[in-house]
């Protein structure tokens, strides 16, 4: 059973909420509903949830102090948000500005709750891993790619951008500001796949419905009472390299005339809302290319190596160290008697001088392994650029658990899904050696 965390004193909300969930679903998921702050906050602490719903727009609870608390250890608090909000008192855009520097996956309006709420859980549980799994640059070695595949659901869509964008986020590689730009890209540009690719909405009926008060939801909601076209998808996928992420979207419509709707877009007031993805991502990537046909689009972002991850509360009065390019921050065979909280920075792993992984913030903590065995260093890490890191002591880091106990829950649930992942990469080795 999945623990699902409500933030929210609206009896309402509530309501929605708890009805979002039918009979055949609802066993699945224990939901804690949380109004009081001393309760809020234990817990995220200690429970440690992987997705927890946030009522924006509730004028009870300091939402500020929520998101101060989580934004202070979000090396632990790193859990998929999904925001709910009433759209007659807050903008969607500017809840999601305000709070760029926490994981909040996508907003949903009041009215939307009960339709779409149990749906996006749904996507973020079965994809958590992809999105927030520790240790992943450690295999980044050759890159490493991956894809969501969407229906024609406008109001699913900003969720898929949101976890696309998290994905770089979590692993240090764009800054809270660009993760916010890049959401919206690439939900806008996801959006004109459904719009103008499956459904093969053209300009002109856009612009004819838009001045009827039509919104997009419902045009493409009329073009899907077609059955061959509700049954068109759109691929989503991403390569992330050492230094950039290339993503490409893909629908499977006939295509339209790319330099035609460049044109008429470049030609357009700027207030419209014509071409407003394409303006968007174009801003924020270093390339934005068209196949022939129209159909496919790719967003090239370089990573940026200056973002720094939030150092912990509980370690922010500790030794800091700055490195540069080829510095040795550890060497094999030494003893263990401390370890490196990552802030920044980019790391090669080296065993008996041959690569054998890579480090970043994503990773957390470099050392950590022999540092809690008490053994010699097993690797040796070399920086490979400019990075900064915390030096914990074994006395330090004792004192550290002491007064902030829940760390310590965090790093035993970390070690035990490091323990569960080896035991499933074992399995998966005796299967192939079993079968040669």
């Amino acid at each position: 059973m999945a623990i699902l965390g409500v933030i929210n004193s609206d009896p309402e909300i509530k309501k929605l909420v708890e009805a979002a969930f039918p009979a055949d679903i609802r066993p699945a998921y224990d939901l804690k509903f949380l109004s009081e702050k001393e309760g809020i906050l234990e817990f995220l602490s200690y429970d440690l949830p992987e997705i927890v719903i946030i009522n924006f727009s509730d004028p009870l609870i300091d939402i500020d102090e929520v998101v101060a608390h989580i934004r202070d250890d979000k090396w632990i608090l790193n859990f998929g948000i999904l925001g709910v909000y009433s759209d007659e008192k807050d903008n969607e855009e500017a809840i999601l500005q305000k709070y760029r520097a926490i994981n909040v996956l996508t907003m949903l309006d009041i009215v939307q709750i009960r339709s779409h709420l149990a749906r996006n859980v749904q996507i973020i549980e079965q994809n958590f891993q992809i999105i927030f799994q520790r240790e992943f640059s450690r295999k980044l070695l050759d890159g490493v790619s991956g894809s969501f595949i969407i229906d024609n659901d406008i109001l699913a869509i900003p969720l898929y951008a949101g976890m696309g964008a998290t994905i770089l986020a979590q692993r240090g590689l764009i800054s809270p500001d660009n993760k916010m730009r890049l959401q919206l890209a690439l939900g806008e540009l996801i959006v004109n796949a459904v719009e103008h690719g499956n459904c093969g909405i053209t300009y002109e009926e856009k612009t004819i419905g838009m001045e009827k008060g039509l919104s997009v939801v419902e045009l493409v909601a009329e073009k899907c009472k077609d059955p061959r076209i509700l049954a068109r998808k759109v691929d989503f996928l991403w390569d992330i390299q050492q230094d950039r992420t290339v993503f490409t979207i893909r629908d499977e419509g006939a295509g339209f005339d790319v330099k035609a709707y460049l044109k008429k877009i470049a030609a357009q007031d700027a207030m419209s809302l014509h071409g407003r993805g394409i303006k968007l991502a174009a801003k924020l990537s270093s390339s934005l290319e068209y196949n022939a046909i129209g159909n496919q689009v790719s967003l090239t972002l370089m990573h940026d190596p200056t973002v720094e991850h939030e150092v912990p509360v509980g370690f922010s009065h500790e030794q800091v160290l700055i490195v540069k390019k080829g510095d040795i921050v550890l060497r094999e065979g030494e003893p263990s008697d401390y370890l490196y909280y990552i802030v920044s920075g980019r790391y090669s792993v080296y065993h008996h001088l041959k690569k054998v992984g890579a480090l970043s913030p994503q990773d957390i903590f470099m050392g950590e392994m022999s540092f809690l065995l008490n053994q010699r260093r097993s690797a040796a890490v070399r920086a490979d650029g400019p990075g900064k890191l915390i030096l914990l002591t074994r006395k330090t880091f004792v004192s550290v658990i002491r007064e902030y106990p829940h760390y310590g829950i965090f790093l035993s649930k970390l070690l035990a899904r490091r323990l569960i992942r080896s035991n499933d990469q074992n399995a998966d080795l005796l299967n192939k050696i079993a079968q040669v």
